[in-house]
């Protein structure tokens, strides 16, 4: 429990248009306490995020209305984002997808499906300042 509280904040918004992979992600997070916000196309992840300002946005790139290249890119214009990671959710597992979001500025990659054991330590990680590098690597 006391590693817990090192946590500084606990609101993630998690943007998916899979509702079964939505309602994962969800249900795994709010059960280790985070507290969960969601939206399904990209349009409603900006209306969300202006509205909620999540600690950590974790953010599918094929999305209805708005990518998730141009949700982060509008985010990142906002002075109340840039310290705010965005995470990309994806299936997109190809060579070069990695590199592609976080030279999109992204601050790291979780690739779908999720494995529901690393997910919560992922987020823990991306909360408490890791970012992924495009050389490959993590920052903390």
């Amino acid at each position: 429990m006391e590693e817990e509280k090192k946590l500084p904040s606990r609101k993630i918004l998690v943007v998916e248009d899979n509702q079964d992979s939505r309602e994962l992600v969800v249900k795994v997070l709010r059960n280790k306490g985070y507290q969960m916000i969601e939206a399904e196309d990209g349009e409603q992840a900006i209306e969300k995020a202006i509205a909620e300002i999540p600690n950590l946005i974790l953010l599918d790139i094929s999305l209805p209305k708005l990518s998730g290249y141009e949700v982060a890119k509008r985010l990142k214009e906002m002075d109340a984002f840039k310290d705010v990671p965005i995470i990309a959710f994806t299936a997109h597992a190809m060579k070069g997808d990695r590199e592609k979001v976080l030279i999109a500025g992204f601050e790291g990659y979780i690739s779908k499906p999720i494995n529901v054991r690393e997910l919560p330590n992922q987020i823990k990680a991306y909360l408490r300042g890791k970012w992924e590098s495009v050389l490959g690597g993590e920052q903390e």
